[in-house]
């Protein structure tokens, strides 16, 4: 597959991006191929664009790629990133390379991957869903801005996993393993994998530090003592809860694509690589 029309999401804040963006456009312009762009926060503005969309690339660090997934999650669209940020784990290529990547985007010199995202639902009391949401990389139920722990039951389908006294509970996707999951303790997954990863953050005399569960399973958590709790999607949207609110995560049913330009890094070269830019 060659691509035709590409759209670029961005950064609005970060003015390498958008020096970037002009770029690319300009790339895009000498080589006759259609282009768009829109800040990557914007998920109804880059909606509209998608279903006509050969491919959409992210230029940015991990959180505007996260804040751009959430709108593939609606319009099948592969992504790409480029990796404007510290670290970038999400990211396939770097900014100095856009030209080539263009290229290759345009040669069809390129694979795409499938990376398993997840679902959630707040159940207040219990009761039926009143609020879902779609997550690339976790879904987290944390306490609140007080330094005070919550006691939260765990089920992994029919089964009671744990009760945790904890800052919090990580459930996150194999993408999201080199996250909030591997800062709280857990396994990296390789991200082509179909796993959940369930992982407290600092238990309290916890014998269980993290899980991997399949696919087919859903985890739920019930908060069952907090002085304040809420439900963070990808770090990019917060959402209270109380006491009694049980929050179910299971894994999403379609896949979210990932392009990987050829000759890209394979996941652990990427992997090595980007953990030895982290500060020690």
């Amino acid at each position: 597959m060659s691509v035709r029309r590409i759209g670029f999401a961005y950064n609005p804040t970060n003015d390498a991006a958008a020096e970037l963006r002009e770029r690319a456009a300009g790339w895009c312009r000498m080589h006759g191929m259609e282009q768009w762009a829109a800040p990557a926060g914007e998920t109804e503005m880059l909606v509209a664009e998608l279903p006509a969309t050969d491919v959409l690339v992210v230029l940015g660090g991990d959180g505007t790629f996260l804040r751009a997934a959430q709108a593939v999650t609606q319009v099948d669209v592969p992504l790409l990133g480029i990796n404007l940020g510290k670290v970038g784990f999400l990211s396939k290529a770097e900014a100095h390379q856009i030209e080539k990547v263009l290229a290759q985007l345009s040669g069809g010199q390129f694979t795409v991957r499938e990376r398993m995202g997840l679902t959630g639902a707040i159940l207040p009391g219990g009761r039926a869903a009143e609020l879902t949401f779609t997550a690339l990389n976790d879904i987290v139920i944390a306490r609140g801005s007080l330094a005070r722990v919550v006691r939260m039951s765990v089920d992994i389908d029919e089964s009671h996993l744990a009760t945790f006294v904890a800052d919090g509970l990580v459930v996150s996707s194999p993408t999201g393993s080199t996250g909030y999951a591997f800062s709280a303790g857990g396994p990296i997954l390789d991200p082509q994998s179909r796993n959940l990863v369930v992982t407290p953050i600092a238990g309290y005399l916890s014998a269980i530090r993290a899980v991997v569960v399949s696919p087919r399973q859903v985890v739920r958590c019930r908060v069952v003592d907090a002085h304040e709790a809420l439900v963070s999607v990808d770090g990019r949207e917060d959402h209270r809860i109380a006491v009694g609110d049980v929050v179910e995560v299971r894994a999403l049913e379609r896949p979210i694509r990932f392009v990987e330009p050829d000759g890209a890094l394979p996941f652990w070269d990427l992997l090595r690589t980007k953990v030895e830019l982290l500060p020690s």
